[in-house]
């Protein structure tokens, strides 16, 4: 893979956080809601391939990519082109008003890229959340039921409906009830935390007994669930608990959706985490790396679940706008060209073996797991799985004043995730690790000896 960057690709703090971001700080106190978190306390001026620079001069290697959004690169000179161009003819018509090429463009890419040779068709909206409430309505409308199966540690929006679907309280769900009804969760199978030997037939068998025994398999209209859960932790279930769970959906008239927002797009290593798992859901709700950081989701399912909706029964004012959906057929055109799905395995290759060495090394990370550029550390107190956050709090907080955003989640506070772009050069990718290998040895040394 060649691509070249336009900013030079290289680590470099002067002051952290220098003054510009001081005073952006102070400004943003005054204008923005309390409500609204940044991670990193400092503003971004540039970002190209792996590494965001701030308005201070200061250049991070960016573990992150927003949240697994700019897998491309964060200013990919294609999709840049493809936006610009689109802006220069019209910005926006509202496809429900009046259509364009481009949003079809995008749902026939979609239908050729998604698992499964039937029939499909998509609609296109603005956020991942957004994709999961339309998602719903169709599974409802096409089933006739109201019961929605989701996970422990499942994470999927902010929004009212989402908030139900989501496992986590705080910060998502606290003082913000009440939610929608008719919103079942169940356990997930959590390979490094379930009981030792329990496999993924069996951890299926255990779901579905408690849907038929507490709802019945005829009320529920839909088992949405994140192939590799995001925000719970990056948790990988165990071989064979989807494809049992898409089978007992199937036979039982049941729409599985497959939440893969964070997962798709080449993040994992194939297109779709489903591929991975061999299993062709009904309905697949995708967003983040679809257009390369611009706001585009999209709910792609089977022709007769998504044509089962009366006109006008979904849409929105901005759903695939124009600019939008030129900036993901750019993107999608990279992720081909430059086989970013290769390259996402390229890059567990050469990771997955430096955070298990310094799991061994260390004795603090109970287990490394994702699958691709989507690869986490659980961290526990040594010789125990008991949850260490504060440990996963200063390590991240080290490693982002050393240069390197990196990214914690999970229900217990405890995970640091990597989700680079998947453009990022090799040694800048080991340089990031590097950092975040020294803050680990360093910050475990200093709990060792001071325990409390």
């Amino acid at each position: 893979m060649t691509i070249t960057h336009r900013l030079p690709q290289e680590r470099h703090i002067a002051a952290f956080p220098g003054p510009k971001s001081a005073a952006l700080t102070e400004r943003r106190r005054k204008a923005v809601s309390a409500g609204v978190s940044s991670l990193v306390p400092v503003y971004a001026a540039d970002a190209d391939g792996g590494v965001v620079v701030d308005v201070d001069g200061n250049s991070f290697i960016d573990l992150g990519a927003g949240i697994a959004v700019t897998s491309v690169g964060a200013s990919n000179p294609a999709v840049a082109a493809a936006v610009t161009e689109q802006s220069t003819h019209f910005a926006h018509t509202c496809f429900t008003i009046t259509p364009y090429e481009g949003y079809v463009e995008v749902a026939e890419l979609l239908a050729e890229l998604t698992p499964g040779d039937h029939e499909k068709r998509s609609a296109l909206f603005n956020s991942g959340a957004e994709a999961v409430e339309n998602a719903i309505k169709v599974a409802r409308l096409a089933t006739g039921r109201d019961a929605v199966v989701a996970f422990d540690h499942a994470y999927h929006g902010r929004t009212n409906l989402t908030m139900a679907l989501t496992a986590k309280a705080m910060p998502y769900k606290t003082n913000f009830g009440p939610f929608a009804p008719e919103v079942y969760r169940m356990p997930m199978s959590y390979p490094y935390r379930d009981e030792a030997g329990l496999t993924g037939e069996e951890a299926a068998a255990r779901v579905i007994l408690a849907i038929e025994k507490q709802l019945g398999a005829d009320q529920v209209a839909a088992l949405i669930i994140e192939p590799i859960q995001g925000e719970g932790g990056f948790i990988v279930p165990a071989p064979g608990f989807l494809p049992a769970l898409s089978a007992w959906a199937t036979a039982n008239g049941v729409v599985f959706i497959a939440d893969e927002v964070q997962t798709g797009f080449a993040r994992t290593g194939s297109w779709f985490a489903s591929d991975d798992e061999g299993i062709v859901p009904d309905i697949m709700t995708l967003a983040k790396g679809i257009a390369g950081g611009l706001p585009l989701a999209a709910v792609v399912g089977r022709a007769e679940l998504m044509d089962a909706v009366h006109p006008g029964g979904l849409g929105g004012t901005y759903g695939g706008n124009p600019i939008a959906c030129a900036a993901a057929i750019a993107a999608i055109g990279q992720m081909k060209r430059y086989d970013l799905a290769g390259r996402a395995r390229h890059i567990e290759q050469i990771v997955r073996p430096r955070l298990e060495a310094l799991a061994a090394e260390t004795g603090v990370i109970g287990d490394v797991r994702g699958r691709g550029a989507m690869l986490a550390i659980e961290f526990v107190r040594p010789g125990t799985t008991e949850p260490d956050a504060d440990l996963t709090r200063r390590v991240a907080a080290a490693a982002l004043e050393a240069g390197v955003i990196i990214l914690t989640c999970g229900t217990y506070g405890n995970v640091i995730r990597l989700l680079p772009a998947l453009v990022i050069d090799d040694a800048l990718l080991l340089e990031g690790i590097g950092v975040l290998e020294a803050c680990v040895r360093s910050h475990t040394v200093r709990s060792q000896r001071n325990p409390s």
